[in-house]
């Protein structure tokens, strides 16, 4: 159920910014329905939520459907006009590049850039925050990014993770565990994904996919005579709304 100063909310009360657009209405529905309560101080905080949650999904499918290459640490590459590729092939914001630039490169020159599932994932935490932050607030949290997988940034994004959720919401982040995997092929122990609604996901590397068919992907990358397949585990990774609303001033 939602919550809005302590009173409970129907969907139908609810304004989108685009009546007609599915992954907004499931994100909604999913929340008023859901047995747990969400509480927000107003309007404007579901607002904020609601927004970032379309934007996760929005550069989730826009990376997806683009020219952004999966590679492990070793092979990474990005475009040197924005970004200094590290040894451990890290990329390190260039010195007098703005963040935002930065960022919006990665999306505007896919075919340039080339890394692994957990550091797109933050790309896409990133590229979504400057959807619901001014420029100057965004340059000013994020002014020395080093995107390499979640070591350098988890805090920094402020990000939560909600074990046995039952709700499955657009723009939720979780992983895909492939307990088996062929040592030969370590980048196959798991997947990083959003959730894009109706059942979806993407992962990076493998696309957008059902839930069955990533599994699928990640059991073809087991040990011989293996009977454990892989799963979704259960937990929801997600922003944490209420701060970086707070945080948006």
């Amino acid at each position: 159920m939602i919550k809005i100063a302590g009173i409970q909310t129907s969907s139908d009360k609810i304004v989108l910014t685009a009546p007609n657009d599915a992954v907004l209405k499931e994100i909604v529905n999913t929340l008023s329905n859901s047995t747990n309560a969400y509480d927000y101080s107003s309007m404007e905080e579901l607002q904020f939520e609601l927004k970032l949650r379309r934007s996760l999904v929005t550069y989730a499918d826009k990376l997806a459907r683009g020219y952004f290459s999966f590679e492990v640490f070793t092979k990474s590459k990005c475009n040197p006009a924005f970004w200094d590729r590290t040894g451990e092939g890290g990329f390190q914001l260039k010195s007098g590049v703005l963040p935002s630039a930065a960022i919006r490169d990665i999306f505007e020159n896919t075919p340039k850039y080339a890394t692994e599932c957990s550091t797109a994932m933050v790309i896409i935490y990133l590229r979504s925050l400057l959807d619901v932050m001014t420029e100057e607030q965004f340059n000013k949290l994020y002014s020395d990014i080093y995107l390499m997988n979640w070591q350098h940034l988890d805090s920094d994004l402020i990000l939560i993770d909600v074990d046995q959720t039952p709700d499955k919401i657009p723009g939720d982040a979780g992983y895909f565990k492939n307990p088996d995997v062929n040592p030969l092929t370590p980048e196959w122990q798991g997947e990083n994904v959003f959730y894009l609604g109706n059942d979806m996901y993407y992962g990076h590397g493998v696309g957008i996919k059902t839930p069955d068919q990533i599994i699928k992907d990640l059991n073809k990358n087991r040990i011989k005579d293996s009977n454990t397949p892989a799963y979704l585990m259960d937990f929801a990774r997600r922003p944490d709304f209420k701060t970086l609303f707070q945080l948006k001033g």
